[in-house]
């Protein structure tokens, strides 16, 4: 583990012991399960938690033979970032994965936990789009003072990107507050929209694909606007898991960037195949045919995890009291166990 990490976390200080009695149940709770992780065979047990209709990062680096040494155990489905980070932390999973701005919020909090791949990210045919309908009358972002967004959850992604486009866009901090986020799971934004429960939802991957390809929607804005093509969440794990499965850590990490530079390097078509198999194969009666929406992860080539992936959440995380003053990205994650990750 590299020495900035203990670093920050000495300095968090009162903070730290202020919350004390929480931070030891979950360290007893990880260390309790980090005894039991090694199998028979040798190889490591990582429990985690995946996606309904689609196969995760990790699922496919699997699948490709990319976890040298790893036996991932499914224990669920989770759609938010913030609770999958938080369940790893507390020792319910092995590994987890949220927004880059999430994972300071649970670091800040004095979690023991370190980024170590980009798992999601925005380019031009995955990213977050924010749309309404086409006859509600929102136009430009002024048009947005006093309407309802739906995001799949708070403190992620969407809404530190669309805090970021109001406060780029030259709207006041009353202005903003005006904006009320609704919280919504994706498979319910698209209808929500359409029946005029929200303004505006945030939508990514295949229900924004789906969402799109039954019209009568707009897009107001996305993601890369904002930012161009960018790196937007992580694989996170707990330090003591680290400290005593570091291969088992490097394989997780270098096999994600494997799997992730698969998918760039092979046709949408094979992908699906791939994504089809593992599906199909674990059983749990998904459909499959919602993989014709499929339209990637986002994330760019050997998956690194850069300072500017923490970095351009600087303002926002301030302006919600995640943070006081400037932040220093390298406190939160590590490139040491991502082969790759020198390579770009």
């Amino acid at each position: 583990m590299s020495t900035n990490v203990h670093t920050r976390r000495r300095r968090l200080g009162a903070t730290v012991l202020l919350m004390a009695p929480a931070l030891l149940l979950a360290s007893c709770t990880a260390s309790a399960h980090g005894t039991d992780l090694k199998n028979p065979d040798g190889t490591i047990n990582v429990r985690y938690e995946g996606a309904a209709n689609t196969a995760t990062l990790i699922e496919l680096a699997e699948a490709l033979g990319y976890l040298d040494g790893i036996k991932l155990e499914w224990v669920g489905n989770n759609s938010s970032g913030p609770l999958s980070i938080q369940n790893t932390a507390t020792g319910e999973t092995d590994i987890g994965g949220a927004f880059a701005g999430a994972v300071v919020k649970l670091q800040e909090a004095g979690s023991p936990v370190t980024a170590v791949v980009s798992y999601y990210g925005s380019n031009d045919d995955y990213f977050v789009g924010f749309y309404s309908r086409k006859d509600s009358g929102i136009k430009n972002v002024r048009d947005l003072i006093g309407k309802t967004v739906a995001v799949n959850t708070l403190g992620a992604h969407s809404e530190a990107v669309i805090r970021t486009y109001l406060t780029a866009e030259g709207l006041s901090s009353e202005e903003i507050d005006q904006v009320q986020l609704v919280v919504l799971p994706p498979t319910d934004t698209e209808q929500a929209i359409r029946t005029h429960q929200v303004d505006v939802g945030a939508l990514s991957g295949a229900a924004q694909v789906h969402a799109v390809k039954q019209g009568d929607l707009t897009e107001v804005f996305r993601d890369t606007e904002v930012f161009d093509n960018f790196n937007g969440g992580e694989y996170v794990l707990r330090d003591d898991f680290i400290a005593e499965y570091p291969e088992a850590a490097h394989s997780l990490a270098t096999g994600t960037a494997k799997a992730s530079n698969w998918v760039l390097s092979h046709s949408r078509e094979e992908v699906i195949e791939k994504m089809t198999s593992v599906i199909e194969a674990r059983g749990r009666g998904e459909d499959v045919e919602a993989l014709q929406y499929f339209n990637g992860y986002g994330v760019g080539k050997n998956a690194p995890i850069k300072d500017e992936d923490f970095s351009r959440w600087s303002e926002w995380l301030r302006d919600t009291g995640i943070v006081d003053g400037e932040i220093t990205p390298s406190d939160y994650y590590t490139n040491e166990f991502n082969d790759l990750a020198s390579e770009g």
